[in-house]
């Protein structure tokens, strides 16, 4: 079962949203250089249905996309969760952060309306560094998917 240990209302996670950002503790990833060493434990509050619902009902109507913040140790268990909030709330968009290479083959990835891939790697930077491995991935209207991780480099000088 997945665990939650904090959220938070974002807007520079995924860009052009409102998103509530769910931190997923037991991370299997263990990225060197980390700077949430505490999601690495098996802790926090059991994410199902009903929490998830309750998460949302008390962020209010401005939440426009919720962003799965790791999840790596059951990522089928995001994919359900992805699942249940386009059947419940079609409007919303979902957002998975994996710190894996690459998305397991075991998963829809059209199930999601942006994923973010690669584990954190100190020397080549967060999102935010132009020399990032990570990569974030827009699903397009034709389920094609768009690197769009050169958006959050826009305000960086080069």
């Amino acid at each position: 079962m997945l665990k939650y240990v904090d959220t938070a209302l974002v807007f520079q996670e995924i860009p052009d949203e409102t998103t509530l950002a769910l931190s997923l503790s037991n991370c299997p990833c263990r990225c060197p250089g980390c700077h949430s060493r505490y999601l690495w434990d098996d802790v926090g509050t059991p994410l199902d249905d009903a929490e998830l619902d309750g998460l949302l009902q008390s962020q209010g109507a401005g939440v426009s996309c919720v962003c799965f913040m790791g999840g790596d140790a059951a990522p089928g268990e995001v994919q359900r969760l992805a699942d249940h909030l386009h059947t419940k709330h079609p409007s919303l968009r979902v957002a998975w952060y994996t710190g894996r290479p690459c998305v397991s083959s075991d998963i829809d990835r059209n199930r999601f309306d942006y994923i973010k891939v690669g584990p954190y790697i100190a020397h080549l930077g967060p999102l935010t560094s132009p020399k990032t491995n990570q990569h974030l991935y827009k699903r397009m209207p034709d389920n094609s998917w768009k690197d769009i991780t050169q958006r959050f480099w826009r305000h960086q000088s080069r």
